[in-house]
């Protein structure tokens, strides 16, 4: 499971690094950030651990960022607002679920989610 998100006073724990694969081995359906290389069960438990906790930390702050962009498109003060429907057709959400992330975003950036961790919108 991902550290939760820290907030402003907080320090931000870094994860494992997610190396950029070469374009070779991307291309090969079978290569996944060279775990197929790693033979023991231990260390393959280990890397591929790291791994699920950087790419769960990377998914939780991009969901934040969505929100956050997804209330400031939504900010009445713009004069190009867009409406949750628009939102959601420009993001491939529902309606509801853009609401919902237009209030995790303005939440976020007045600073009410703060400590709470990672919280996912719906």
């Amino acid at each position: 499971m991902a550290e939760p998100t820290p907030r402003r006073n907080e320090p931000r724990l870094r994860p494992a690094p997610l190396l950029f694969e070469p374009a070779e081995a991307a291309g090969d359906p079978e290569h996944f950030f060279d775990l197929e290389s790693i033979d023991d069960p231990g260390a393959l438990l280990a890397r591929a651990t790291e791994l699920t906790v950087a790419f769960q930390a990377a998914a939780d702050r991009a969901l934040e960022f969505q929100a956050m962009a997804a209330a400031q498109l939504a900010d009445p003060r713009r004069f190009d607002r867009l409406t949750p429907a628009d939102i959601a057709e420009r993001a491939e959400w529902t309606e509801d679920y853009a609401k919902k992330m237009v209030e995790f975003g303005r939440d976020l950036m007045r600073g009410e989610v703060e400590g709470r961790g990672y919280a996912d919108p719906v």
